[in-house]
Order: structure tokens, then C-alpha cells, then sequence
């Protein structure tokens, strides 16, 4: 059927204002689990330091009745460090920004930095857990942040041909040859971890580790909740004789990587707090910038556990 002969159609008219919804659609994922999940505190130079401790092995302790006491050796105190690390973001929005009318958003600069926030955030949330080592800073060279997987040595699952680093954040782990991340290897750190010392609370992996875990046995998969009508297939708390852990998924730690944590052994050292300031006015155009500055304090890393080289596909 045709439309009429003379009929005047909207794609011949002029003068149609333009139907453009007010609101801006973003489904992109900003979550920052570790970044949230740790404590912040202060750091007073871009070269932060810490220590740690141990007690020695137990042994026999047993004296004669009577007899002079003597001092045991005392061992010292193991000095760590990292290096602070600069984030950047800016935004420059041209004077002209003031007298349009926009959808979505009234200030175009508000917007920008609401938007370069969570991307700082993600960058942030990348370089604490990656496998990347700690680099001094000079005129020339940006300093970096040792990422999680540089400070774990003692309980760890590494592939064929893998090794785990010297665990002072000074190189980076050696990627093994892939397998399956089961329940065994998982198992086996949380017992290494408690044997050490540690009160795993916390466990960091992938979509897709997190998908082979939910075959872990226990976990009564495609369970049918009474009265409901709902199937539930998930992992919240994990329970085991080594301690209790929540389940995290994180999108910025690598995939072949799972982590076990006690989450008060680890903090972010701000040298400078997250800060949005107005830049210098060269022209006709607003320009602000965020800078945060800070970096990974691992307390004891024998309060966690890495199963890694886990097969990705």
C-alpha cells in the first residue's frame, strides 16, 4: 500500500527537532575490587619502607633445676620496600562548552573528570595486581609500583618451567606452563598459607577460574531453592579447616592467576591522596588534571598464596 499522492511525510519536512534521549548509556565495568578491598595509609617518601618479622621454630625448651639463664640469639628484622608510583589523568574542555546545550550532561569538563576518575581508578586497579616489578624513578623514568604477584614466594602452585620471583617486588614472577586450577591446588595453598601463620579471608580470580571453581566438590551445583523458582550456581563463602574465604572476581587481575589473601597484610601508601586541581590557563579552554600517588605495601606475604599458571581456555 503507498502512501497517498501529496501527502506531506516527516522525510521530506523541515524543521524537525531531533529526539536525543538525555541520558548517556555506559555499561563499561569499573569495579576496583582490591583497590576498595585494602586499608590506606601514609606514605612520607617516594621510596616507602616497611619491615617484618618471624618467630623462630618451636623446639625442645627444657633447664636443670638451678641453673644461670642465658640469652638466645635474636634475629633481625627484614626491611622491604616499594616505589610510589605517579596516575595521571586530564581533561581539556574549550571555552565555547559554556553556551551549548547538550544531552546527557550539562558540563562537559564535570563529566569528563567523572569519567577519567573511574578509568584512573581501573589503571590503578591493573598495576596493583600485576606481574610487573618495581622501577626507581629518575629525571627520565617514571617510577613503578611492584604489583601483587612480585611479593609471594612462600605458599605457591607454579606450572612446569614456572618460579616465583625473589619476593622483594625487585622481578617479576616466571609464567609456568599452564594447567587446570582445581580444587587440590587451591586446597593445598590454603593449608600452606595457615601452616605459615596466615588467616586467609579473601580469594581474587577470574570469570573464568571462578567458572571451574563452581565444579568444586561441596558446592551442591544447579541447586533448586524451594518455593522460589530459582537455580542457584554460585560461590560466596568457601569454608575449609585453613580458614573461611570470600570469593571475589576481578577483571584486572591476569586470568591465569587466582590469589588466596588475608586482606590486612596488604595496604595502599598514599604519598599523595587522589586529587582533581585546576591547570594553568594558556588559552581559550579549561583544563584539569587528577594525580594520585602511592604504592603497594605487602606486610607479610606469607599471609597469602598464589595458585598460578591456571589454564585461560
Amino acid at each position: 500500500m503507498a502512501t497517498p499522492t501529496n501527502t506531506y511525510t516527516s522525510d521530506t519536512m523541515i524543521g524537525i527537532r531531533e529526539d536525543l534521549s538525555d541520558t548517556i548509556y555506559d555499561i563499561s565495568p569499573d569495579e576496583t575490587p582490591f583497590r576498595a578491598m585494602v586499608r590506606k595509609v601514609s606514605a612520607k617518601n617516594t621510596l616507602h619502607e616497611w619491615q617484618t618479622d618471624a618467630l623462630r621454630s618451636s623446639g625442645a625448651n627444657k633447664h636443670v633445676e638451678g641453673d644461670d639463664t642465658t640469652a638466645t640469639a635474636a634475629t633481625p628484622t627484614t626491611r622491604l620496600n616499594n616505589q610510589c608510583q605517579i596516575f595521571k589523568e586530564a581533561a581539556s574542555v574549550p571555552g565555547t562548552d559554556a553556551g551549548l546545550n547538550k544531552a546527557g550532561r550539562a558540563k562537559e569538563m564535570r563529566y569528563q573528570i567523572a569519567k577519567k576518575m573511574k578509568e584512573l581508578a581501573l589503571d590503578e586497579e591493573k598495576a596493583l595486581l600485576d606481574n610487573n616489578a618495581k622501577v626507581a624513578r629518575d629525571s627520565s623514568t617514571a617510577g613503578e609500583l611492584a604489583g601483587v604477584p612480585t611479593w609471594i614466594t612462600t605458599n605457591t602452585e607454579v606450572g612446569s618451567g614456572g618460579s616465583d620471583p625473589t619476593g622483594d617486588g625487585s622481578d617479576a614472577r616466571t609464567d609456568g606452563t599452564p594447567e587446570a586450577f582445581t580444587q587440590t591446588r587451591f586446597n593445598t595453598i590454603m593449608q600452606a598459607i595457615w601452616e605459615a601463620g596466615g588467616k586467609p579471608d579473601c580469594a581474587f580470580l577470574s570469570a573464568f577460574q571462578m567458572n571451574a571453581a563452581l565444579g568444586f566438590t561441596g558446592n551442591n551445583n544447579q541447586r533448586n531453592s524451594a518455593g522460589e523458582g530459582k537455580v542457584s550456581n554460585n560461590i560466596v563463602f568457601y569454608s575449609t579447616p585453613w580458614g573461611d574465604v570470600k570469593w571475589q572476581m576481578s577483571r584486572e587481575c591476569r586470568s591465569r592467576d587466582a590469589f588466596i589473601f588475608q586482606k590486612d597484610m596488604w595496604a595502599i601508601a598514599e604519598l599523595r591522596p587522589a586529587k582533581n586541581s585546576e591547570l594553568a590557563k594558556t588559552g581559550d579552554s579549561e583544563k584539569r588534571q587528577i594525580v594520585h600517588e602511592f604504592t603497594l605495601e605487602c606486610r607479610n606475604e606469607k599471609a597469602s598464596g598464589i595458585i598460578a599458571d591456571n589454564t585461560t581456555s
